[in-house]
Order: structure tokens, then C-alpha cells, then sequence
């Protein structure tokens, strides 16, 4: 039975061969994540493992816990601290370190770094050790910076050049006097790094005589837990906590791998869609290849055969296709991660350099999901074919669906249809996260539901293009009486591409929804004609408000100024705003009493004054962080969003409590409106300056749709995966059904049918199939996009449903493409075949 399995596999090249590109696709997919991750997370370990060289120490302030209404302030870790630690037994060295942030400009004046990797520190004397220079000297003053190798590389900034940078104030232009190279996380990720001298430092980040943390190099003959035991003793513990550089080390380590294990998840989802597409044309194909051998496993059974030896013979079969596949799968895998790692750097999302990493537990990832999914896609075939008669399977008196078989299916899948629709639209009316899990569950119901249904579906829903394919004449009446000739492999076959579409689908339907709402909320929060913020999303310096109040043409300001606080034991963000003028920045709709902000008198958003039980005239005592505190009063409730939410109060009141003011926006209104003049015009009284960003309306929603776009364009890479199998997919049942009609095709050419005939009811079929396929997909990703809205809409008020009309056309087109293309070698085959020696086959 074995050589038996094993001639089998090889006498049917062709065919097995889309199904070992079917499993080898999935396979490929999930042992190329798997390398791809493994090798960037092992990369990054080693990176920062190595930024750990000269800490042995590291010196943190302990963050003090709040209690009751009193806001506790962190310790500085201040320069007696530093001389302690220098003369601690066992300590070799301490440097003090300060850290912020830095926006650098390249030569054409544009923020380099990506905003949230733009860091700026101190460089710790005449040579130090952790940023070894590569050319040039130490800074010195405020009119000198030493910048990261991978910057001036990208930027063509050299020794003695002038450079435009920002902290968080005005723009300065020091003197590059150095460039090193460093280890740092951020740097080999694609940010920057500018270092001052260290008063410079201190000076800029606004630190004067203090530090962020304190590395202290353990001497010769000194292990790390002996230098921390002595730093505890010499500092206390009160104050501040000290970390070995083994532990600082381990915890980037596992940072970094809990960050990559987001993507690794979200990549091995769409690798298990394409092996659950692949799944259903392992199936099909072992279905079909089966029914063609049903009379060679019949003379089997005649001749001694057990039912279990047929069974095992094609379970062998599909062990010989699964090895095969999940090798051949590896391999594309191992490519395909190195592949990921090229584009991730010519896109300039820079890696840190490291071998490739091919770990015992992808391979044997890749060659289980290879056998197991094909043996698992094949037992069904093999345990069919096992229970046919061999008398009956002789006689060719098999392979037909019984009434009783075609009534339990219906029934089985209208019952998982009507519980996932049930399930899905009780979700839409839960609140956000509580109706994630059921709708899910749902979802999964409802496809495996329309799934088992196909075959009945299949029926109305191609009957309907019969007016169409009319026009074909006798092809296209052959073409709509094959694709429902075998219910259950058209099913097969357009369930496969059905998958595809509804996740590309429902994705873009949410996606467009969602930039929909966004603009909504944009335009109907706020009056302002811009919106000021930094490039890193931190506070802006209150100058910034200050020379926007000042320039031409504006005609009112407000700072969106927090500070943290305490209200009622528990701690509440506040946000000074310009109480004369917040009004007519935003339009924000009040729920309760009006919306009125000066003196102590404050607007909160709904869900704030439900969490403390207030009403428009309630009063409260807010607790800062000087130690101080005020009374202020509700005078109204209005209804918050993402732009806008929390206790908005006059400035003035919250200002004087704040150690540093500072601003996450400030929202502008000028007399001209928003234009690209009156955008330069604000950009050049900040001083051109690199860190800061100037934004419309239409600019934030730009920048909305921008990550959606990017986001899209991911997933339909991702998701081509499953429509590259569903097209295989495709091509295996024609190249099948051609086989098996042989005959019939050779009398169809006996009695008048030409070539191009035959060619054009091949592809016609084709083209039903994958339409068939595309409608359902359409039509559920649409149903879930809708549910998804919905259960998005009790977050977001000014949620809207959009259905994308023009690409879901595109969709339906890309599914009509799909079976086109699939059938051009079917219809070749099927034309090409010798009348006479088809209607002698049987």
C-alpha cells in the first residue's frame, strides 16, 4: 500500500503540484514571519545589550506613589549624588547622564528622525566611552553638537557644518564638532542623536545641575550585585533604585520581544488565512483526485484491501505532499524573511546588523503545519473513498451526494449562519470592548454558516448571470450547467477566494468609516483654522503661544495647557485653555448648563462629571502639584472626543501651580482662514522650526489617512496571499473538471464545437465561479463592516458608515480578473485535447 500511496503521488504531477503551491504558500508565509521576527527582535537584543557595555550600575529617582490629595514630586538625581556614587567601593567611574528631546533638520529644512526617535543627550567629557567618535572632537558650548554616524550618512552633514536643530524652544544652528557611533535602539531604528556638553545638556532640557539616571562602571575584580549592594548603602533607597546593567540589559531584551511579538501575531493571522484558504483546495483536490481513482481503490478492496489500508494510502499520499510542501515552504520562508529585512532598510526603517535567524522551532513549525494541514484536508477524501462498495464503486454507481447528506448540510449550515448573525448583531449593542469577543466569535460562525451553504447557494446565485451568459450562446449555457454541476467543488473552490475578499472588503468598509468620522469630528469639534503641536507629540514651550498671539493676521489663540491633579482622592487631568477665547475655537456641543470659562469657573466633558456624579453648578476642590489647591465650579457638561475631552479651565488658574508650563497644542484663528500663505506666515514667526508642526484641518486629516492608507495597503499585501492560493485554488478544479470531462468535451468538438468554444465555456465557468466567489465575500465584508461600525459608534459619536462603491467594484473586477487568468491553462488544455481519444476515455 505504501508503494501504491507513493505511485499515486508521482502519476499525478501536475495536479498535486498546485497543492503542494497551496500548502507551500501558508507555509512559507508563517516560517517567513517567524524568521523575519526572530532575526529583527535577536538584532535589536544584541544592539542593546551592547549600549549596556559601560553601565555595570544604572541610578534611577524613585518615582513617589500619590496619597490622598497630596502629589508627590520625583527626587533629582542631583550632582552630590553623582560624587557619592563616584566614591563608592568598587566603582571605577560615573557618568551623569541627561537625556531629552532634539528635532534635526536635514539640509533642506525637514525634521529628520521621525519625530519620536529625535532624542538629544549629553556627551560626558573629553572621550566618552559610550559614543566612541568616529571623526572630529568632543562639543563644547551651546554652539557646538556631536550628531550619530547613521544621521550624517542619511543627511550628508559633515565636521564643521552648521545644523538646524530644536529642543523645545527656539531654533538654534550649532556647529557639528563630532560625529560617533552608538548602539542605541532609536538610532539603528531609523532617529537621530545630537549630544552637548553636559552643562549644555542640562541647560537645553531644562535639568540645570541634575541628572536623568547615573551609569557607574564597576572596577576590575567587582561584580555588578557587589557595586549595587554598595550604591544602596552610600545613596539609600528611599530616594532612588538602582539596576544592575545585567537587568537593564534583560529588560530591553524582553521589551523588545514583547514589541515584536504584536507584529509576529498579527502576521501569523493572515499566514493562517492563507492555510485556511489552502485547507479548502487541499481538499477539493484530494476529493477529486479520489473520485478519479475510485474504480483503481474499489480492485484494491476487491483484491484484499482493508478499508483502513485505503484510508492510510491516501493519508500517505498527503504525509509525501505535506513534507514536500513544508520543505519547499521553509526554504521560500527563510527567503522571504531576509526579503522583509531588505525592505524594512530601503524604506528606510533602519535595522541593526545580525545574522539571519533560523531557530529548531521554525522548522519543525513549518514542516508540522505542512503535513498536518494537508493530512488533515485529506482525511476526509481518504475516509470516503474508504466507505464506498467495491461493487458500487466498479459499477461507477458513487461519488453522488444522497438527499439526506444534502438536507443535514443545509440544516448544519443554516443553523452556524443564524447563530453567527444572532451573536454578531447582539455585539453591535454592547459597549466597545465587552462586544469584541462576541462579535469575533460571530464572525467565525457566520462564515463557517455561508461556507456550508455555498453549495446550495451557488445554485440561485449563478442561475441569475444565466441572462448574461446567454449572449455566449452554447458556450455560456455549457459554461452556468457545469459550475453547478458539482455543488460541493464549486462551493470548494469560490469559498476559497470568498475568505479573501470579505477581510479586504470589511477592512476598507471600517477604514473608510472611520476617516470618515474623523473628519467629521475635526470639522465639527473645532473652529480653529490650525492646530500647533510638537513633531514628538510632547509639550510645547508657552512661547509658542506667545509669538503665534503676536504675528499679523491672528485673530485669537488657545493652549491646551494639562496639568495633573487631584480631585477627590484620584487623580484628573486638567486643561488651561484661553477662557476668553476657547469658545470660539471649538464647537463642542454642551449637554448641561453653558459653556462658560474664567475664574473658577469650568466646563467638564459627559463622562467626567458621570464619574463624579457633577451637574452644571456642582463644585469640586482641585489638588496640584505645589502643594496648593483651588475651588472651582461646573458651570457646564459638554460632549467630549478624542480631540477634545477631560476639565477645561482658564490658564491663568492652573499656570501658577506648574513647576514648567507647557502645551500639547495650541489652537490658532486667523482673519484670511486657512491657506498655504497664511501657513507660512505662522511657520516662520516660530522660526522655521523643524520640531514644530503647523496643521489645517485637511492637514490632520491628511495625516489620518495617511496611517490608513498605510495600513490598507499592508493588509491587501498580506491578504494577496490567501487570493494568490484562492487563484490556485481555481486552477486546480478546472484542470480537474476538464479531466473528468474528457469525453464529454471530445463530443461536444465531434458535434460542431470549435476550439475557441470549448476555450470560452472553460473560462466562462471560470468567471462564474470567482464571481460567485467575489459577491459573497463582497456582500459579508460589507455585513461586517457595518457590525464593526456600529460597535465602534458608542465610542465615537461622529461615527458614520461609508461604503467605498468604487472599490468594491475593483474588488468584484479583481475577482472577475482571478478567474480569467486561472482558466487560460484549463481552456489551452481542454481545446488541445484529440476528439476521438477523448471519447474513447472513460
Amino acid at each position: 500500500m505504501f508503494r501504491t500511496a507513493l505511485r499515486n503521488v508521482f502519476a499525478h504531477k501536475a495536479r498535486l503540484l498546485m497543492t503542494v503551491l497551496a500548502v507551500m504558500l501558508g507555509v512559507a508565509f508563517v516560517s517567513g514571519t517567524l524568521v523575519f521576527t526572530n532575526t529583527i527582535s535577536e538584532a535589536y537584543q544584541n544592539s542593546s545589550a551592547k549600549g549596556f557595555d559601560q553601565v555595570d550600575v544604572a541610578v534611577s529617582a524613585k518615582s513617589q506613589e500619590d496619597k490622598g490629595n497630596t502629589i508627590s514630586r520625583t527626587p533629582e538625581l542631583t550632582q552630590a549624588m553623582l560624587d557619592k556614587s563616584t566614591k563608592v567601593p568598587g566603582a571605577a567611574s560615573a557618568v551623569g547622564v541627561v537625556s531629552g528631546f532634539t528635532a534635526i533638520a536635514d539640509k533642506d529644512g525637514k525634521l529628520i528622525g521621525g519625530g519620536f526617535q529625535s532624542q538629544g543627550g549629553n556627551y560626558w567629557g573629553d572621550k566618552d566611552p559610550r559614543y566612541p567618535l568616529k571623526s572630529g572632537s568632543a562639543p563644547r558650548g551651546k554652539d557646538q553638537v556631536a550628531i550619530d554616524s547613521e544621521t550624517a550618512k542619511r543627511t550628508g552633514y559633515q565636521v564643521g557644518d552648521k545644523v538646524r536643530l530644536s529642543v523645545n524652544g527656539p531654533v538654534l544652528t550649532p556647529t557639528v564638532s563630532g560625529i560617533f557611533t552608538t548602539d542605541d535602539g532609536n538610532v539603528a531604528a531609523g532617529g537621530s542623536l545630537a549630544l552637548y556638553d553636559t552643562a549644555t545638556a542640562q541647560q537645553l532640557f531644562g535639568k540645570p545641575g541634575t541628572y536623568d539616571e547615573i551609569d557607574v562602571k564597576a572596577a576590575p575584580g567587582t561584580s555588578q550585585s557587589a557595586l549595587k549592594a554598595g550604591l544602596d548603602s552610600a545613596l539609600g533607597t528611599k530616594l532612588v533604585e538602582t539596576t544592575t546593567g545585567r537587568k537593564l540589559a534583560a529588560d530591553q531584551a524582553e521589551q523588545i520581544s514583547s514589541s515584536m511579538s504584536g507584529l509576529k501575531q498579527g502576521l501569523l493571522v493572515f499566514a493562517g488565512i492563507a492555510l485556511f484558504v489552502g485547507t479548502f483546495i487541499i481538499a477539493n483536490t484530494f476529493t477529486m483526485l479520489v473520485a478519479q481513482r475510485t474504480k483503481e481503490l474499489a480492485l484494491l478492496r476487491a483484491v484484499g484491501a482493508s478499508r483502513r489500508q485505503v484510508t492510510r494510502s491516501v493519508l500517505i499520499e498527503a504525509f509525501v505532499v505535506g513534507v514536500v510542501a513544508g520543505v519547499s515552504g521553509l526554504l521560500a520562508g527563510i527567503g522571504i524573511g531576509a526579503g522583509l529585512r531588505s525592505l524594512m532598510n530601503t524604506l528606510g526603517a533602519t535595522v541593526p546588523d545580525g545574522p539571519l535567524v533560523i531557530t529548531p522551532g521554525t522548522v519543525a513549525t513549518a514542516l508540522g503545519v505542512g503535513v498536518v494541514i494537508t493530512m488533515l484536508a485529506a482525511w476526509l477524501p481518504a475516509r470516503r473513498a474508504a466507505k464506498i462498495p467495491p461493487v458500487a464503486a466498479m459499477s461507477s454507481v458513487h461519488a453522488k451526494a444522497t438527499t439526506k447528506s444534502l438536507v443535514l448540510r443545509n440544516t448544519l449550515g443554516a443553523l452556524f449562519g443564524a447563530a453567527g448573525v444572532a451573536t454578531v448583531l447582539a455585539a453591535t449593542t454592547m459597549d466597545g470592548t465587552d462586544g469584541q469577543a462576541p462579535m469575533g466569535l460571530g464572525a467565525v460562525l457566520l462564515i463557517i454558516g455561508v461556507f456550508i451553504l455555498t453549495p446550495l447557494l451557488s445554485r440561485p446565485l449563478i442561475a441569475a448571470a444565466a441572462p448574461i451568459l446567454r449572449i455566449f450562446g452554447v458556450s455560456g449555457k455549457l459554461a452556468r450547467q457545469n459550475s453547478v454541476r458539482n455543488p460541493r467543488r464549486t462551493a470548494a473552490t469560490a469559498s476559497a477566494l470568498m475568505i479573501g475578499l470579505t477581510l479586504i472588503t470589511g477592512m476598507t468598509v471600517m477604514a473608510g468609516s472611520l476617516q470618515k468620522s474623523i473628519d467629521k469630528m475635526a470639522s465639527s469639534a473645532i473652529k480653529a483654522d490650525y492646530v500647533v503641536s510638537m513633531a514628538n507629540g510632547i509639550e510645547l514651550s508657552p512661547d509658542v503661544d506667545k509669538k503665534l498671539n503676536a504675528t499679523a493676521g491672528v485673530t485669537s489663540t488657545s493652549p491646551l495647557r494639562n496639568v495633573y491633579s487631584r480631585v477627590d482622592g484620584t487623580g484628573e487631568s486638567l486643561t488651561g485653555v484661553n477662557g476668553a477665547a476657547i469658545a470660539r475655537l471649538t464647537d463642542l456641543k454642551v449637554a448641561g448648563g453653558t459653556f462658560k470659562v474664567g475664574g473658577t469657573q469650568v466646563v467638564v466633558d459627559k463622562d467626567t462629571a458621570k464619574s463624579h456624579g457633577w451637574k452644571a453648578g456642582s463644585a469640586f476642590t482641585a489638588h496640584y502639584e505645589d502643594g496648593r489647591s483651588s475651588r472651582l465650579t461646573v458651570s457646564g457638561i459638554y460632549e467630549g472626543n478624542d480631540l477634545i475631552r477631560g476639565i477645561l479651565l482658564d490658564k491663568n488658574v492652573v499656570t501658577p501651580h506648574m513647576t514648567a508650563p507647557g502645551d500639547m497644542r495650541v489652537l490658532v484663528k486667523t482673519a484670511d482662514g486657512a491657506s498655504g500663505t497664511t501657513k507660512d506666515k505662522l511657520e516662520k514667526a516660530l522660526g522655521t522650526n523643524p520640531a514644530i508642526k503647523v496643521q489645517s484641518k485637511q492637514d490632520l486629516s491628511d495625516d489620518v489617512a495617511k496611517i490608513f492608507t498605510l495600513m490598507l495597503n499592508m493588509l491587501y499585501g498580506l491578504l494577496g496571499m490567501a487570493v494568490i492560493v484562492a487563484v490556485l485554488g481555481v486552477i486546480n478544479t478546472l484542470a480537474m473538471s476538464v479531466f473528468e470531462r474528457s469525453q464529454e468535451i471530445g463530443m461536444l468538438r465531434a458535434i460542431g464545437l470549435d476550439r475557441k468554444g470549448i476555450k470560452r465555456m472553460v473560462r466562462l465557468e471560470s468567471l462564474v465561479i470567482s464571481l460567485f466567489g467575489g459577491v459573497l465575500g463582497i456582500g459579508l465584508g460589507v455585513f461586517f463592516g457595518w457590525a464593526a461600525g456600529e460597535l465602534l459608534g458608542t465610542q465615537m459619536p461622529t461615527y458614520e458608515l461609508v461604503l467605498p462603491w468604487m472599490r468594491m467594484a475593483v474588488f468584484l473586477l479583481l475577482a472577475g480578473t482571478v478567474g480569467v487568468l486561472a482558466a487560460l491553462w484549463p481552456a489551452r488544455r481542454a481545446a488541445r485535447l484529440n476528439m476521438l481519444a477523448a471519447i474513447k476515455s472513460e
